[in-house]
């Protein structure tokens, strides 16, 4: 992403509110950051000019943030204006790097903040900064971070203890499911501190090794179990793998003593997901196997931002590890999610 496509949609996105129609999120600084990131700088402005009639401008503030003032407000979407404000602040009188290293663990233990989009619009910002700085994409890094801590939102608490040394996808299907499922996901993940198994299923992280190496199989895992479970919502259970790779893109440009902490909370989001949103019954995956190309040109003629970021993270996981599986079962996410 060397051009300045990128730099010039996040310009035209800067005015607009994280979110619209009550608490959904603006896709569109992700959505165009993937664009990018695939080799669809072309394709930007023609998918911002569709979706920006959906969006609202910034909300405004009510009281300035003071740098030791932040415990209060955090978490109080009626705050969004003021941190944007004190982000915007932020990222422009302090190197992005330290005040990424210094809200991180701030806000890692939100980590559910507007349906986990905050952590992942921040994760799609530090991707975009690590590949180039510019003011931009530093701008949009402040609006992530304001995003994730006006909508900052705590899991029930995980249980402590020994890692599974099992894979991650027979841990996925070990995640117990919240008893009612008729509703959104903040009523889904109010029953997380009320369910049994709850806190063995997010505390004990899946899998061995070095923590990327962890975070990638975790985010592998996801996206294959979408094939099997992505039919009781295809929508929202891509979150369980945009969730931790977003995560998995913050890692560079975090110190190393965040590492941990960061594969918990991944794992945790991803688990939290599943147990929200995972049917009881699977299904016989059949997807024909496709290549990355065709994946992310199918996922950009949807113009479905969930579509093109899920094919996004699997791309990114193909790219690691080649499982042809990983590019269908996001061809078959992105045909059910526009259904």
């Amino acid at each position: 992403m060397t051009d300045s496509t990128l730099d010039e949609g996040l310009q035209r996105l800067r005015d607009t509110g994280p979110e619209r129609d009550g608490w959904l999120s603006n896709h569109a600084p992700m959505a165009v950051e993937a664009l990018a990131h695939n080799g669809h700088e072309a394709d930007i402005d023609g998918w911002i000019d569709a979706y920006r009639d959906r969006l609202e401008e910034a909300p405004r503030g009510i009281s300035p943030i003071g740098r030791e003032e932040w415990r209060d407000p955090l978490g109080d979407p009626t705050r969004t204006g003021d941190w944007i404000a004190f982000f915007a602040r932020e990222v422009r009188e302090t190197p992005w790097r330290e005040t990424l290293a210094t809200w991180w663990p701030r806000l890692l233990p939100g980590i559910a903040a507007g349906a986990t989009h905050g952590v992942i619009r921040v994760g799609h910002a530090v991707r975009a900064l690590l590949d180039e700085e510019t003011t931009p994409r530093v701008d949009e890094l402040g609006q992530g971070l304001a995003y994730w801590a006006a909508r900052w939102q705590p899991l029930a608490p995980a249980g402590r203890g020994p890692y599974r040394s099992t894979d991650p996808r027979s841990a996925l299907d070990l995640v117990p499911r919240v008893p009612d499922q008729r509703f959104g996901i903040r009523n889904r993940l109010a029953q997380l501190a009320d369910l049994p198994g709850w806190p063995e299923a997010a505390g004990q992280v899946p899998g061995e090794g070095e923590v990327q190496h962890r975070l990638r199989a975790i985010v592998t895992a996801a996206v294959l179990r979408h094939g099997e479970y992505g039919y009781a919502n295809a929508l929202m259970l891509v979150h369980s793998a945009t969730a931790p790779a977003a995560v998995l893109r913050a890692l560079p440009a975090l110190p190393s003593s965040m590492a941990g902490p960061s594969l918990e909370a991944a794992w945790a989001a991803s688990a939290a997901v599943i147990a929200a949103y995972s049917p009881a019954e699977s299904r016989i995956f059949d997807g024909a196997a496709t290549s990355p190309e065709e994946t992310i040109a199918r996922a950009v003629e949807s113009d479905d931002p969930h579509a093109l970021k899920f094919a996004d993270a699997a791309i990114e996981m193909w790219r690691a590890d080649p499982d042809p599986k990983l590019l269908a079962v996001a061809d078959q996410a992105t045909a059910e999610i526009t259904r």
